[in-house]
């Protein structure tokens, strides 16, 4: 994985992924396992790998999920309403359980539900999509190939996440779809959002074939404090918020979409170079695939502030 997109290694760790997946299944008697297991993969085919696992891991007592795997994706980048895919609806459940309590202003709970793509917010998606593949398709090409479905979010708990047990979904908030005062315009802030989302999944389907980190690096680092989260991280978080934050500011220099835009790129750069500074102190830590994807973001970010267009990023090695 390099931090310039590229659908054809995408595609090679998705393969590779799958293969794990189906071994998985076949191993915990799953029937039709192949079925869902396409690429990018059907979520709920992952999440019903991930369960059966857990069953057989619990002793003579556990079982498989009695229902068959689900058939291929519908496709990629398809937008979904968690409501009526019960995979989601569970990973949502699960990712507001490990989050703390907040209360609003007005005494409330901070929470997230699930939401429903109205037709305009569908538009919203598909001009996002058309953006993205004239700003930046090799960027469209990778996210065809790790996103199956594209699932919304109501409530101030949750920008967005992803979840390795519904590996080939995102869930991002539906303010993201909407301009912001600012007048960063909608499709921008979706094509941020799914950059970054998309990044992550794309992180997780590369570690399986190449770790980034080097064995017990999470714990032997610790929590360590990290741009874009309030609670203290893993060095797996902060590694792959650089590579996130990379790309991210990668899009907005490619974009070069006017004030807005800037001011968004300049608040993406800061946040990136705190990261990097942050994950070079753990450079011992990370194994050459990861040193490699740290330089990048380095040389994305020292060329951001330099004011010069970034390069691919491709061919710089660890030292």
């Amino acid at each position: 994985m390099d931090i310039e997109p590229d659908r054809s290694s995408a595609r090679e760790d998705q393969e590779a992924l799958r293969r794990l997946l189906l071994e998985a299944a076949r191993a915990c008697g799953l029937s039709e396992p192949a079925a869902g297991l396409t690429i990018p993969p059907h979520p709920a085919a992952v999440e019903a790998v991930h369960r059966a696992q857990r069953a057989r891991r619990s002793g003579p007592g556990g079982a498989p999920d009695p229902h068959p795997l689900p058939g291929p994706a519908a496709g990629a980048l398809v937008p979904v309403d968690p409501a009526d895919h019960p995979h989601l609806a569970r990973s949502l459940a699960r990712a507001l359980a490990r989050l703390p309590d907040r209360t609003a202003a007005d005494g409330k709970p901070v929470t997230a539900s699930p939401g429903r793509w109205t037709a305009t917010e569908r538009a919203v998606l598909a001009d996002t999509l058309a953006l993205l593949g004239a700003v930046w398709p090799r960027m469209l090409g990778e996210l065809r190939t790790v996103v199956a479905q594209v699932a919304l979010l109501d409530g101030m708990a949750i920008d967005g996440y992803t979840d390795f047990t519904v590996h080939g979904a995102v869930l991002i908030n539906r303010r993201r779809l909407s301009p912001t005062r600012a007048g960063l315009p909608g499709p921008v802030r979706l094509a941020e959002a799914l950059v970054h989302e998309g990044t992550h999944n794309r992180c997780n389907a590369a570690a399986v074939s190449e770790p980034f980190l080097a064995p017990a690096a999470d714990e032997g680092a610790g929590l360590l404090a990290t741009p874009l989260r309030a609670d203290p991280r893993p060095l797996s978080g902060l590694f792959q918020q650089t590579v996130v934050l990379a790309r991210c500011v990668r899009w907005y220099r490619l974009l070069a979409g006017g004030q807005a835009a800037g001011d968004r790129h300049d608040r993406l750069l800061g946040d990136l170079g705190a990261a990097v500074t942050a994950l070079e102190a753990h450079r011992s830590r990370l194994t050459g695939h990861g040193r490699r994807l740290l330089d990048q973001s380095a040389l994305i970010a020292a060329a951001a502030r330099g004011g010069a267009t970034p390069a691919a990023g491709r061919g710089h090695h660890p030292r």
